[in-house]
């Protein structure tokens, strides 16, 4: 049965489904029927019904309430109205309530007819429009990564160009910009995609171990080094290396990391010989290398040498035409993992999600809807299964950073801002934004994670 040419008639009295039926337009369509008290929300979700009439009775603001009721359930069903004849006044009323349009009876006559004949080619233009719209999204698809922003378009020409030729590649961008989904992408496309890609993730490697992690070490170089250990640069031979958050890497490492850069050649702790690879360079970061060099926490040379190609990843909220991609994107992708069929956005959903700042950028925008998704038992994801945070969220007034939200923030609402504005302030310079929280880096990390605001 197609779900097209289903009708539910929505009323107590029930002539009206014997009227409906024996009228000529009835003959294209599969009629259901409810009466007001029955669970009418079940009987649309379960056959599939995709145009509804709500006959008013006596009582046109109940109709009105079921009217919503349904709206609110699936935006996407055209609900008609019906009753005896309004004004003009009233009939925009209950338009602007979410109607398709008012029906004055008898029913029997043209006009439900008409109506009806208008709903059935709107769905069939909405069904050619989407299906342009999955054919546009499959150009805007590029390795992994989803754009149709005219800055990520030249980026994955970019990436496109220069991956079959690169020796290191710096990708500079927000926290959750996809700095690492770039670096896969070139991966893939570089002719060593069937060699292993070695991800390093700086920022979680305590400082005195930097050396070892990276190059390795040999048995007997340390006390507790009772066996020999490979590096990470060891196993990346013959492939690629992504050095996350690079600018976590002490200066003191710095150097033998230039030294593997230029050379391709490295000696592990311990070792009397130098051990020589081939491997391709990825590094990414969050922080302002250049002024990391001003204040002699990142090595000049070092920069010179990564950056011969910077791929730069602007911000979610500098490609707001993207959110609606995104969103669709991160919908199947939950619906696949949960085993659920959720069908989009409502639209309070979508207006919030572009006035929104994502300072998580499109990390914080897959954890939001993957939670949502989670929670959400209509066809729709509503405001009302958005984070706190979210659902309390008043776009910021001035400069004020924190205060004016017109309404009283829980300490973690609190927390989470100040924390994105510290990263904003610091340029992402995580060291310092946890030594202005007085908090340990591993304690920053942890709260990156619990808000949605890593990679």
């Amino acid at each position: 049965m197609d779900a097209q040419t289903n009708l539910l008639i929505i009323s107590d009295d029930f002539s009206l489904y014997e009227t409906v039926k024996k009228a000529k337009v009835a003959s294209d369509y599969n009629v259901f029927f409810a009466q007001t008290g029955d669970a009418y929300l079940d009987i649309i979700r379960e056959n599939g019904i995709r145009a509804v009439l709500v006959d008013s009775g006596d009582a046109l603001a109940a109709a009105v309430v079921i009217l919503k009721k349904i709206k609110k359930s699936d935006a996407l069903v055209d609900v008609l109205v019906g009753g005896e004849p309004v004004g003009r006044e009233a009939a925009l009323d209950i338009v602007h309530a979410g109607a398709t349009d008012f029906v004055p009876k008898p029913y029997e006559r043209d006009i439900l007819g008409d109506l009806l004949r208008r709903i059935s080619r709107k769905r069939e233009l909405r069904r050619e429009t989407l299906h342009l719209e999955k054919k546009l999204e499959r150009k805007y698809v590029f390795q992994g990564l989803i754009s149709r922003n005219p800055a990520m378009l030249e980026i994955f020409g970019l990436v496109e160009n220069i991956a079959k030729y690169f020796s290191s590649v710096l990708i500079t961008g927000e926290t959750g910009t996809g700095k690492e989904v770039v670096a896969r992408a070139i991966h893939a496309l570089s002719p060593q995609r069937d060699s292993a890609l070695v991800v390093c993730d700086c920022a979680s490697i305590p400082e005195n171990l930097f050396e070892s992690e990276l190059f390795g070490y040999r048995k007997g170089a340390f006390t507790g080094a009772d066996r020999d250990k490979r590096g990470l640069f060891a196993e990346a031979d013959g492939g690629t290396i992504l050095l996350d958050e690079i600018a976590e890497v002490p200066v003191a490492v710095q150097a033998k990391l230039l030294r593997v850069l230029e050379s391709r050649e490295f000696r592990p702790l311990g070792a009397n010989e130098s051990t020589v690879v081939d491997v391709r360079v990825l590094a990414a970061t969050n922080r302002d290398l250049v002024e990391a060099v001003r204040a002699g926490r990142f090595r000049e040379d070092l920069l010179h040498r990564l950056n011969k190609v910077v791929i730069d990843l602007p911000p979610l909220r500098e490609r707001l035409e993207d959110i609606p991609l995104l969103v669709r994107h991160f919908l199947q992708a939950a619906n696949r993992s949960f085993s659920k069929s959720v069908r989009g956005v409502s639209r309070e959903a979508q207006k919030l999600f572009l006035k929104y700042g994502w300072p998580g950028n499109v990390r914080e925008l897959a954890n939001v809807l993957e939670s949502a998704v989670l929670i959400c038992k209509k066809d729709f994801v509503d405001v009302v299964n958005l984070p706190k945070y979210l659902r309390d969220y008043v776009p910021p007034q001035g400069a004020l950073a924190f205060g004016g939200r017109g309404h009283l923030s829980t300490l973690q609402d609190l927390e989470r801002d100040y924390i994105a504005y510290l990263l904003k302030v610091t340029k992402g310079n995580l060291r310092q934004t946890a030594k202005i929280l007085a908090i340990s880096r591993t304690t920053l990390y942890n709260k990156l994670a619990k808000y949605g605001m890593r990679d």
